[in-house]
């Protein structure tokens, strides 16, 4: 069973940094495109960035709302995937999730991030 736990969210003023990770458990994660989605209150799930497998690249993609600002990473190694937050708004605060792209359900918990003076 697909395990997905997620850390390093936090309270941060605007303008700051925040650097999200997800473990992924089994052998899926090699193999798979993954992404980080994100749930602000009252709100519909969203994709903000995702990355192919290494074997088709690492290509990454983000959405426009989070483009030149945040960085999808990953590390085959250790089963991670990173987000790298920076210049962050109060409009990114949100829970957020790592999944495969596209999402097959299996959500973890998530990570709180909330962007406030």
């Amino acid at each position: 069973q697909v395990q997905l736990v997620e850390s390093g969210g936090g309270l941060v003023q605007p303008g700051g940094s925040l650097r999200l990770s997800c473990l992924a458990s089994g052998n899926f994660f090699r193999f798979n495109a993954m992404g980080w989605y994100r749930q602000a209150p009252g709100k519909e799930r969203e994709l903000v960035a995702r990355i192919t497998s290494t074997s088709r690249g690492g290509v990454t993609n983000y959405a426009d709302s989070v483009k030149g600002r945040f960085t999808i990473s990953r590390d085959n190694a250790k089963s991670t995937v990173y987000l790298q937050m920076n210049s962050l708004k109060p409009e990114d605060t949100a829970v957020y999730y790592c999944n495969v792209y596209p999402s097959r359900g299996g959500w973890g918990q998530g990570t709180q991030v909330t962007v406030s003076s």
